[in-house]
């Protein structure tokens, strides 16, 4: 209403030079709608289209002073062709604004959640693909581009596919939806959806690291002495992250016990490969970790995986050393001390 308002003042001024004061008055009950000119009342009147005199308004009321406002009823308006199509696309622009409007501020409210979208159309040079999301009026757009997509991961047209929800932002066409298929959030979301406990709050997801299309590290936490954290996620028989798992496309997940002790939380985040000790850094988040001898790739990981999603899970950096080199690592500290008593000697 406001627009068709603004769009009927708009086009009367165009038609009426100098006219500056415009006032609209509706009735949504009765559905009607009058317009005034409204003139300020002046000793001496240097524009007609906003001033009347103090003599006029008197004339028209005793009561009139200097200052008042003098509205004058519009009967009939004959819009020009020109000043018509100018209020109508006022009032088109502004219905569009409303649903662009009520579209952004529908998916704000969903920011950092998943939601299912249908393929549209892939493009074939960049790879990104259309994915539309959502039903009727709120239904919008969205573009996967080729760097949120799960690497390996090959997407038709007309699938069904879970995104996470990163950020909707405005745009001059409408509100651009910001979606991933490679953020940590959409396997924390996934476990919510799959995991009772989680949903219920007594088992908490402290930190993900992730590497999509590969492998996942995830620490959970439970509040409750009597459940277990990583039981309550894997499920009966590995049900529930196996789900999970299949909605991924086969992405490994590991699931560890998170610990307020960095010793016992770095120790764990680098399962499967037992630790034997844990050397923190005196300054720093930095530590060193001493596995067995034939365990050492076990715990790096191919390619370094292994130890790069440990490493951002706790947020320390690991330096992984095998049970050798504390032998020599203590012999050196001892030939250093005995020939530092010789130089004093």
């Amino acid at each position: 209403m406001d627009k068709i308002v603004q769009a009927l003042s708009t086009a009367y001024k165009k038609d009426h030079p100098g006219v500056e004061n415009v006032y609209v008055e509706v009735n949504e009950a009765r559905k009607d709608l009058k317009m005034y000119v409204q003139k300020e009342v002046v000793e001496e009147v240097e524009e007609p289209g906003a001033q009347i005199s103090l003599e006029d308004a008197r004339a028209i009321s005793a009561k009139h002073t200097l200052g008042d406002i003098v509205n004058f009823p519009v009967d009939t308006v004959e819009f020009g062709r020109i000043a018509a199509g100018n209020g109508k696309q006022v009032i088109i622009q502004g219905l569009r604004e409303a649903e662009t409007g009520m579209v952004y501020d529908e998916y704000n409210s969903k920011t950092h959640e998943i939601l299912t979208g249908i393929v549209q159309r892939i493009d074939p040079r960049t790879g990104n693909a259309a994915i539309r999301i959502g039903n009727g009026a709120e239904a919008t757009d969205a573009v996967l581009t080729m760097g949120e997509q799960v690497k390996g991961e090959t997407l038709v047209e007309g699938q069904r596919v879970k995104v996470y929800l990163v950020d909707v932002r405005r745009a001059n066409r409408g509100p651009q939806v910001i979606i991933s298929r490679t953020h940590p959030g959409l396997v924390k979301r996934l476990f919510e959806l799959e995991v009772p406990e989680i949903a219920d709050g007594v088992v908490e997801i402290r930190s993900i690291a992730r590497e999509a299309g590969s492998r996942t590290k995830m620490a959970v936490w439970s509040n409750d002495p009597n459940v277990d954290p990583i039981g309550a996620c894997v499920g009966q028989h590995g049900a529930r992250v196996n789900n999970i798992v299949n909605e991924l496309r086969g992405e490994k997940i590991d699931i560890i016990k998170y610990s307020e002790t960095p010793e016992e939380y770095i120790a764990a985040a680098l399962a499967p490969a037992d630790v034997t000790d844990v050397w923190m850094a005196d300054d720093g988040k930095a530590c060193r970790v001493i596995v067995p001898d034939d365990q050492l790739s076990l715990a790096i990981g191919k390619e370094g995986q292994n130890a790069r999603l440990a490493a951002r899970l706790v947020s320390y950096k690991i330096d992984i050393k095998p049970e050798s080199f504390r032998g020599s690592a203590e012999e050196a500290a001892e030939a250093a001390a005995e020939a530092g008593a010789k130089a004093e000697e």
